[in-house]
């Protein structure tokens, strides 16, 4: 993953510039030549990220996750994962930040329970629970509530519009930790949705995610914690379904401390 760009650090610095005390003391030209300049920063970097979602919006799901995208036989259905969230950990959720992860987790793992055929109540109530406490209007433009991990684009230009454009990343890095944790928990299942095309997929995925976090986390500091919780994942970089089943075997411990950190 690259490093961050000369324009994110360059508005991170135009940001602290013009926090600082001496703001007054500057003749009035460059005072607006400086709101110019870091108008355009900002511009440019709404621009990259805008592009970064769209990008996202044109990925396929995950194909476990997918309408028909994975049957369990009978006997498969008979052995529920043990790994899947409890559904209160909504009670859990302290900040907006928390409440926005752990719905995006939720409705990822109401997904997989409903796989194996397991009840489905306490999720819902869970889920209803945390978008009533979000509140956000963007939410309208989804059909179904428990489809907000697959991050549209429709989702985004949505919370873009209504001010809430950062905790679509947040709604982003969540889904994708929880997927790629509950892949590990039965890769020999779940991977056989996969082909090479969706192994790719889901690099690119991360790539662009981290992308968007990395770039955010500098002027945000409330997904600057996201930012540290999924930046290990960089060394997911599979083009094969059997790289990507052993690249996931050995980050294992990394995607599992990134669950923690962002699903506490």
């Amino acid at each position: 993953m690259k490093k961050l760009s000369i324009l994110a650090i360059a508005f991170a610095a135009v940001i602290l510039a013009s926090c600082g005390g001496k703001k007054t003391d500057q003749p009035e030209a460059a005072q607006n030549e400086k709101s110019f300049e870091q108008e355009q920063i900002e511009a440019s970097i709404k621009m990259h990220i805008d592009s970064i979602a769209a990008e996202i919006g044109q990925l396929k799901q995950f194909p476990f996750v997918q309408e028909g995208g994975l049957t369990l036989t009978n006997e498969e259905k008979q052995v529920k994962p043990e790994y899947l969230l409890n559904p209160s950990v909504a009670e859990e959720a302290a900040t907006l930040s928390e409440k926005y992860r752990i719905l995006s987790a939720l409705s990822v793992d109401k997904k997989i329970a409903s796989l194996y055929e397991m009840p489905t109540d306490e999720y819902d109530k869970a889920i209803a629970k945390l978008t009533a406490d979000i509140n956000d209007p963007s939410f309208k433009v989804i059909e179904d509530a428990n489809s907000l991990f697959e991050t549209t684009s429709a989702l985004y230009d949505a919370m873009n519009e209504n001010g809430r454009i950062n905790y679509f990343w947040q709604l982003a890095s969540a889904a994708l930790v929880e997927q790629l944790y509950a892949i590990n928990q039965n890769a020999d299942k779940f991977l056989t949705a996969f082909d090479d095309k969706a192994a790719s997929n889901v690099t690119f995925r991360i790539v662009l995610i981290l992308d968007a976090v990395n770039r955010l986390a500098e002027y945000d500091p409330e997904i600057k914690p996201v930012k540290e919780a999924i930046s290990s994942l960089e060394v997911l970089n599979a083009t094969t379904v059997d790289e990507l089943k052993a690249q996931l075997a050995e980050a294992k411990d990394k995607i599992d401390a990134a669950r923690s950190a962002l699903i506490k």
